[in-house]
């Protein structure tokens, strides 16, 4: 008798805090949204966690927690519990009764962190893209690819050499550190705080940071990520993750890749065509010191087409994913260490740009 009065009350509980929302609000499609795949996701679920021992956070409302700190730029998971705790908005996505407790900051990153891996970032992603409203919206013919600088949360001063000589910085908090006169590079340093960094500028004159490299692979027909990874930052990266995520596609027909200057190299364009892919790819027509133009990888039998032009203009728009996943959800300094981690969250981020972007399409389209 007692168990079947504290089921109604939780139940009434919930019918007070639906209907504490409005009908009308964006969140509303994005839960529907998220609910169908998470629902896919079950048999996944029950194979990460086991009956035994203390009973975990639900893996639904971590996930939904971990999509709310992207859509709204909490920036650390103890602001990300306050909100939950006192917002009813918050509750209710998550799944929270009203007068449910919040948990505690450290439970809920030792319960995310476990199942927050890979493979279930992936299967999230791809679980999204399989729905059939989703579906009808990808194109299966034009894709883009690019690459990112994600700044990795390591600071500078903890570079020292592999053998374990050097200097370690001065005492204190942020101890001082002298660089000067020091050579460091990736095959001679590595940080001590995060050894999957690695050294890496964007150009001639800038700086080098510890950084790691994000990869997206976007369908042109509406610029929705269909796939993502994160790499150690090198200069062949882009290359080797964009081969790495067209070799992930099921497909049966050519199709066509978009990408800017920095993949126009001989070896990729081969490696393209060879998986039956056109490479519309920006000629790099850099000039050397010399007045030489650099020799592209391209002939006419790409760059003549008018699609090729289309897909040079559509290619532009992988940007907007690369910039709401930096300011929106915070990645562009993470807060996680090791590259398995990172790569979780920079795949899961891509999901959840996609399902801020999803209703409106799908309204669009229905009219």
């Amino acid at each position: 008798m007692r168990g079947r009065e504290e089921g109604s009350a939780n139940l009434f509980s919930y019918v007070r805090l639906e209907e504490r929302v409005p009908a009308d609000h964006p969140l509303r499609p994005i839960r529907a949204l998220a609910d169908e795949v998470l629902a896919g996701l079950n048999d996944r679920f029950e194979g990460l966690y086991s009956g035994m021992g203390r009973p975990s956070i639900p893996p639904e409302m971590l996930l939904r927690a971990s999509l709310l700190q992207a859509f709204f730029s909490v920036r650390s998971e103890r602001m990300l519990m306050e909100q939950i705790d006192y917002n009813l908005l918050f509750r209710w996505f998550v799944g929270l009764e009203i007068d449910a407790p919040v948990w505690h900051p450290t439970v809920f990153t030792h319960n995310r962190d476990r199942l927050m891996e890979t493979a279930v970032a992936r299967a999230f992603l791809s679980g999204l893209l399989e729905l059939k409203p989703v579906k009808r919206l990808l194109s299966s013919d034009h894709f883009s690819v690019d690459g990112t600088l994600i700044e990795a949360w390591a600071s500078m001063k903890s570079v020292r050499k592999k053998d374990g000589s050097g200097t370690p910085p001065g005492p204190g908090r942020n101890g001082e550190r002298d660089f000067r006169k020091e050579k460091r590079s990736n095959e001679t340093h590595a940080s001590t705080t995060d050894p999957d960094a690695r050294l890496y500028r964007k150009g001639d004159g800038q700086e080098s940071r510890l950084c790691f490299m994000g990869h997206a692979l976007m369908e042109n027909r509406h610029g929705l990520v269909v796939d993502a990874a994160l790499t150690h930052a090198t200069g062949m990266a882009e290359r080797e993750a964009a081969l790495l995520m067209l070799d992930r596609r099921k497909r049966r027909h050519r199709i066509t890749l978009g990408a800017d200057k920095a993949y126009d190299v001989e070896a990729f364009v081969h490696a393209l065509r060879a998986r039956r892919v056109s490479p519309h790819v920006t000629i790099n027509g850099a000039v050397s010191r010399t007045g030489k133009i650099r020799k592209t990888a391209l002939d006419g039998r790409t760059t003549h087409h008018a699609g090729y032009a289309i897909s040079l203009r559509c290619r532009k728009r992988i940007e907007e994913a690369f910039g709401w996943i930096k300011a929106q959800a915070g990645l562009s300094k993470v807060k996680l260490r090791g590259r398995a981690r990172v790569e979780a969250l920079f795949t899961f981020a891509a999901a959840a740009y996609n399902l801020v972007r999803l209703p409106k399409l799908m309204a669009l389209t229905a009219t």
